[in-house]
């Protein structure tokens, strides 16, 4: 079925995105898993080409993509395609998260100050949610914003924070008014060399092991008036607000992800022989790819169509809730069957069905997980009060 997705426009970029893929990250996967981290070369390399800073305004040295989110749907293809899950992840926190914010609720200073680094991989941005404790409980953020003449003073500790040791920027969300309830939440950002502004250490996860994740401090850090973003008291409406592209985000990679790991299953199975015929030849393998193949293209028609719906300003935060819990619970069934499938060889390393297997598993956590989705999807169903 033709997917109906791209442009020829789309297509071009998308041999522009392999050639880089090709040329900037399958040569260094192997040596950024070994250093627990990418780097900033490929951050500068993935700006001069023109991969990160899509949904950067072009008036700030971006493509103005952000309500085209095809393009950055073929970076997210080409990037699964070669296993650099870990990249993908990075490079969805700077374009779908950290940029959204700045372009959308920042003031035009703000804009100016900062998205051109963005857009050119100079300067990562990162977000701050959670905390040691709360984990999808926003409500239950602890760090403290105080006022001070000029701005706030700032306490607080915030973990699994991706881009973590790499971050210029820290979108952080701060309690600014202890009684104020969802009205007590202000975004700040924090930058690199503020007194009082540290990391802990980079986290040891069992996947996305290359995509730094660390614990970041903040001790009486002062942040000027100049670094709220938006308004205060404004943080979890405005969380609210860009929770949908993330989630699309992420329900887009496991698309990709899912896809690339089948038809390396698919590959594997006709070349591997057992009993003296292929893998393939066997009624359940076939009735295994048959399976997982239908999901896959099932899975795949209703993220494109929130893709639509994201580019068309119509996608609902329910939508998008769906497309990333079911996408996340479609690639862990079809890596732990592909895994399956590969017998011993699939335990092993070396073989991007066993890596994929540690790479997918965070994707039923991150971005809400999937039992708080399902939560909101019933309030949907059943009236909020239900």
């Amino acid at each position: 079925m033709d997917r109906n997705l791209y442009t020829e426009d789309h297509e071009a970029f998308r041999v522009a995105a392999r050639e880089f893929v090709s040329r900037e990250v399958e040569p260094n996967l192997a040596a950024w898993d070994e250093a627990g981290i990418t780097g900033r070369d490929v951050w500068v390399a993935a700006g001069k080409q023109g991969l990160v800073g899509l949904s950067v305004p072009v008036e700030h040295g971006g493509a103005g993509m952000l309500r085209d989110y095809r393009y950055r749907n073929v970076v997210i293809e080409e990037l699964h395609r070669v296993g650099a899950a870990s990249l993908v992840s990075s490079f969805s926190l700077q374009d779908d998260i950290a940029v959204p914010y700045v372009a959308e609720i920042g003031t035009e200073e703000q804009r100016e100050r900062w998205l051109p680094g963005m857009a050119s991989g100079e300067i990562i941005g990162a977000i701050a949610m959670t905390e040691p404790g709360t984990g999808s409980d926003l409500r239950g953020i602890k760090t403290s914003g105080v006022r001070e003449e000029g701005g706030w003073r700032v306490n607080g500790a915030k973990t699994f924070i991706t881009n973590g040791i790499q971050s210029d920027l820290v979108i952080t969300v701060v309690r600014t008014d202890p009684e104020g309830g969802p009205q007590g939440f202000t975004l700040m950002v924090v930058a690199e060399g503020m007194e009082g502004f540290g990391r802990g250490r980079k986290l040891d996860k069992i996947g996305l092991v290359a995509q730094d994740t660390a614990e970041l401090v903040f001790e009486d850090v002062f942040v000027p008036d100049a670094n709220v973003l938006g308004e205060v008291g404004g943080g979890f409406g405005q969380l609210m607000q860009m929770l949908p592209l993330e989630r699309l985000s992420i329900a887009a990679g496991a698309v990709a992800g899912a896809t690339q790991v089948l038809a390396d299953t698919v590959r594997y199975t006709k070349e591997r022989e057992a009993f003296g015929q292929p893998v393939a030849s066997f009624q359940n393998t076939r009735f295994q790819l048959a399976e997982m193949a239908t999901e896959v293209d099932v899975t795949r028609t209703y993220v494109d169509a929130c893709v639509r719906a994201w580019n068309d300003g119509t996608l609902t935060a329910v939508e998008a809730a769906k497309a990333k819990m079911w996408a996340s619970e479609v690639v862990n069934r079809v890596v732990d069957r592909c895994l399956q499938l590969h017998g011993g060889y699939g335990y092993m390393k070396e073989y991007a069905v066993a890596r994929a297997f540690v790479d997918s598993r965070i994707l039923r956590i991150f971005g809400g997980t999937n039992e708080i989705l399902k939560t909101v999807i019933a309030g949907e169903l059943l009236g909020r009060r239900a």
